[in-house]
């Protein structure tokens, strides 16, 4: 999955050479005016998720230190409202959009209105379909699914573990549980026994869980794929969890970190969403200046266990 996707965005580069000619940041009609104000877009999929008012913090901080205004947009999880956000972005006359799809494969249209106004896009956290995107700014989700399988069995030992899925259209969703079943079937002793989505929401990573373990007797641990489904799945279990039954999470959020600290949760796998909000605007900043722009910037993930939590608690 991970090489087929590197494929798929060096043949998008090759297609938006054209794209890049004729939208020639030195001559653009985007590109502001010596001494004038460069006002960027940020279609967020929600800023009410923990990790995504993280990821909105590293913008503001993007938006410091290059000098720009950002106008910050919530889509509350929803690709309609996404798609009329974006095309107000594109009414005002933004010179770039930062877009964190709510779904990959339905970020096409939103995509599209920003190519056929000539406005650059960075894709932020998950990739978008279509369009012409100068840039995508993740996290190495793969890699980190494969390190939340191994966090996952070291805790539990051999059995049946459960995998809790995200939003379905959404390639950090994807390439999470890719990843994950890559990192097991190196592991023959431990198995999937459930695997169902709860939407990274908290409310039902609870409800879906207690479905989960009800339908599954015996099973010894859970992978979801954020931290919110990782804390509802605490919920489920109680004093369960952490005891004879082990919770790895993703993202590396505050509460999660607290969860891993009191041993309610094994593991998360810690994203940087301050460094791919930051890192997002200086790419658009540097494509709108005429400089040099990366296709794919992979953010490094990191496992926190009760053995290194505290270092990053501290930071």
């Amino acid at each position: 999955m991970r090489h087929s996707r590197r494929a798929i965005l060096a043949a998008a580069t090759a297609a938006a050479l054209v794209f890049v000619a004729a939208c020639d940041p030195s001559s653009d009609a985007n590109t502001p005016a010596p001494g004038g104000e460069i006002v960027i877009g940020f279609a967020s999929s929600t800023l009410t998720n923990p990790f995504f008012l993280q990821l909105k913090e590293g913008v503001q901080q993007g938006e410091k230190e290059q000098g720009v205004k950002v106008i910050y947009m919530d889509a509350n999880n929803d690709a309609t409202t996404q798609l009329t956000q974006v095309q107000s972005l594109v009414s005002q006359r933004v010179k770039a959009i930062l877009l964190n799809p709510v779904d990959t494969e339905q970020s096409k249209p939103a995509a599209i209105a920003a190519e056929n106004a000539r406005i650059p896009l960075v894709a932020v956290d998950r990739a978008v379909t279509g369009g012409r995107v100068i840039s995508e700014v993740s996290s190495d989700n793969v890699q980190g699914g494969v390190e939340a399988a191994a966090a996952l069995a070291k805790a539990t030992g051999p059995g049946e573990v459960l995998h809790l899925q995200g939003l379905l259209g959404t390639s950090a969703s994807r390439d999470r549980g890719e990843g994950f079943q890559q990192g097991l079937a190196l592991r023959s002793s431990v198995r999937i026994a459930l695997s169902k989505t709860a939407e990274f929401d908290r409310a039902k990573g609870m409800s879906v869980t207690t479905d989960m373990i009800t339908a599954k007797s015996g099973v010894k641990g859970l992978f979801a794929e954020n931290d919110d489904m990782a804390l509802g799945a605490v919920q489920a279990l109680g004093e369960r969890a952490g005891k004879d039954f082990q919770i790895v999470g993703f993202d590396g959020t505050p509460e999660a970190l607290a969860a891993v600290d009191s041993g309610k949760m094994a593991a998360t796998v810690a994203q940087q969403p301050k460094e791919l909000g930051r890192q997002a605007v200086e790419q658009a900043v540097r494509y709108l200046k005429g400089q040099t722009v990366r296709n794919l910037i992979e953010i490094p993930v990191r496992v926190v266990t009760k053995a290194n939590v505290r270092e990053f608690l501290n930071n």
